[in-house]
């Protein structure tokens, strides 16, 4: 993922760089707050080995030039997905966006414009974990071509992933890892 891109929602799209960190944070604690309503707990403190975690590997993520952060006008960061590789292949390690940008279509830009970065690096496909119970989480996926995986068929890495989060994260029974096969680019 290199340069900067405009969407057609009005945001620019730009590459993150280490300095990011905290606008990572502030973007995905925003984002979580809407868990609550569906009684999830997701604000864990920032000394807790789960958020400790997340934090270095969105690092490394910034770090590889995998972050694509939105800015509206103004340059204000509203949203962000973080990429790395498990398997062999891109995984979407998270996608936010604040609460009062959601539904303008800010996320479905950040992941086209991951999957297609995904796509002219010659992977095969796009991988991710997610909540199955949540209406914004399983369905958006769906629309945009993901099917979840059964757990036999997910590689190594990716099972450890999952394993970790319903370690960590309430309704465990809930965690699902999707993938989407990806069409060459023409």
């Amino acid at each position: 993922m290199r340069g900067a891109s405009k969407t057609p929602h009005g945001c620019e799209l730009r590459v993150g760089s280490i300095e990011d960190i905290d606008l990572l944070c502030a973007i995905d604690e925003d984002a979580s707050a809407l868990f609550v309503g569906e009684g999830l707990e997701l604000n864990f403190p920032d000394s807790q080995e789960f958020s400790k975690n997340e934090r270095d590997q969105w690092l490394a993520s910034l770090a590889c030039g995998n972050v694509l952060i939105a800015m509206v006008p103004g340059r204000r960061a509203v949203g962000f997905a973080a990429t790395r590789t498990l398997d062999s292949q891109p995984h979407l390690e998270q996608l936010s966006v604040l609460r009062s940008f959601m539904r303008m279509g800010i996320g479905r830009a950040l992941l086209d414009v991951t999957e297609h970065a995904a796509r002219k690096s010659g992977a095969d496909s796009l991988s991710l974990t997610t909540y199955s119970h949540l209406p914004w989480n399983r369905p958006f996926y769906e629309r945009a071509g993901f099917a979840v995986l059964s757990e036999a068929s997910c590689g190594a890495e990716i099972l450890r992933v999952l394993a970790y989060e319903k370690h960590w994260l309430p309704c465990a029974d809930r965690r699902i890892a999707m993938r989407k096969v990806l069409a060459e680019v023409a």
